[in-house]
């Protein structure tokens, strides 16, 4: 009897951790934000169409192959969705301990910049031209850095237990920590990337629980500084220009004004429905410069119409909301602020750059997340997903 009872068990043991290990993959599955990935994937989706229509005829670009950027897209996108299956993997919570390494990686990367390995793209020295037709743009991946770094120094005392909110010896150093960057890619000058940054910061200090002091004190100095980089000549002429074609768009159509001029003729005509995918005139004609980057929203208010462009930014909501609710819902303060500070960054620069298409903002050469092309920036939009999925993981089953 005693034999018969422990073949038994030792016959369906093997059954019962198959049991458990479906178990555990349901409750993965069950924890993650489905509703986000979607989104992510949807905006993926819609960028490579929109990617492959505004490069298939510029011969001068793909070297007669039009499907070179298509191909690299469709990598960019396989390498970005490694990189966040690998940090949901690795989780929010262990990736603490290596945040000094990645700051110190991501600042010796916007160092080499200014370095000879350098290279000017558009007027912006802010790439590394690593051959074979592929580039790196280190400040991308400092905004990670500046969330990573910032959340960290924030919550630790809080998630502690030793406060119930960051002290002003806090606020500093995690300032300290994002301004030593900031510093250094307004020398490029990447006057686009330093503003995202600015917006993370200041929604990573929203989300701390700082005194409202300091972000009142921040936007004061941001003005400041501001006015004080247009009176000294930091900026380089062709940022000044572009700042002078916003605040008249008139000033010259031809020159500096020519992009958002272009952009918005091929947006209005787009109409209610758009004139079909690859059949945008101002698109196959080439009227549009950068139309693959930074101006990529054109290519949807072209082609796809007011309904297609008005997808792209309800997708971009969907992000958005979801994020909040996972900031809303984190079980510590240093997974709040993370998921706060990717909601600054994509929120502020998906409005940059639909709005500089529109002509409602300054043109500041920053691409529309998991749309624009572009392998560093799609790099660290998923590994900010990740961050999301992995922030989101960590609560309990019931929030």
């Amino acid at each position: 009897m005693s034999a018969t009872n422990s073949y038994s068990i030792r016959r369906f043991t093997p059954e019962r951790s198959t049991l458990g290990k479906l178990l555990a993959r349901d409750s993965i599955a069950r924890r993650m934000d489905w509703v986000l990935l979607f989104a992510a994937l949807a905006l993926t989706a819609i960028g490579t169409m929109l990617v492959y229509s505004a490069t298939r005829n510029r011969t001068n670009l793909t070297h007669g192959d039009q499907y070179y950027f298509l191909m690299r897209h469709l990598m960019n996108a396989g390498i970005g969705a490694g990189l966040a299956i690998g940090v949901v993997v690795i989780g929010h919570r262990r990736m603490r301990g290596i945040v000094p390494f990645y700051y110190v990686l991501a600042i010796l990367g916007i160092l080499a910049v200014l370095s000879p390995l350098g290279s000017t793209v558009n007027g912006a020295h802010s790439w590394i031209v690593i051959g074979g037709g592929f580039s790196l743009q280190p400040s991308e991946f400092v905004k990670v850095a500046i969330i990573l770094g910032m959340a960290m120094v924030l919550s630790a005392r809080v998630d502690a237990g030793d406060r119930e909110h960051p002290d002003h010896r806090t606020v500093l150093q995690s300032l300290g920590l994002a301004a030593l960057p900031i510093l250094i890619i307004m020398m490029m000058p990447d006057l686009g990337s330093v503003m995202v940054m600015a917006a993370i910061v200041l929604g990573v200090l929203l989300a701390s629980g700082a005194s409202n002091r300091w972000v009142f004190g921040l936007i004061a100095a941001g003005i400041g500084g501001a006015l004080a980089v247009w009176q000294l000549g930091i900026l380089d002429k062709y940022q000044i220009d572009r700042f002078a074609a916003f605040a008249n768009p008139a000033l010259d159509p031809a020159g500096v004004g020519y992009n958002t001029s272009q952009a918005r003729i091929a947006i209005g005509s787009g109409g209610l429905l758009g004139k079909g995918l690859f059949h945008g005139s101002q698109t196959t004609g080439q009227f549009v410069p950068e139309q693959q980057t930074d101006f990529v929203f054109s290519v949807a208010g072209e082609e796809l119409g007011f309904l297609g462009a008005a997808l792209i930014i309800a997708l971009i909501g969907l992000i958005l909301w979801r994020a909040c609710a996972i900031a809303r819902n984190a079980t510590d303060l240093y997974g709040t602020i993370v998921a706060a500070g990717i909601v600054a960054w994509f929120a502020f620069q998906s409005f940059e750059n639909i709005g500089m298409t529109l002509g409602i903002m300054p043109v500041a050469g920053i691409p529309l997340p998991f749309v624009s092309y572009g392998g560093s920036s799609m790099f660290a939009n998923c590994v900010a997903i990740g961050l999301l999925q992995s922030v989101r993981m960590q609560r309990p089953m019931s929030a």
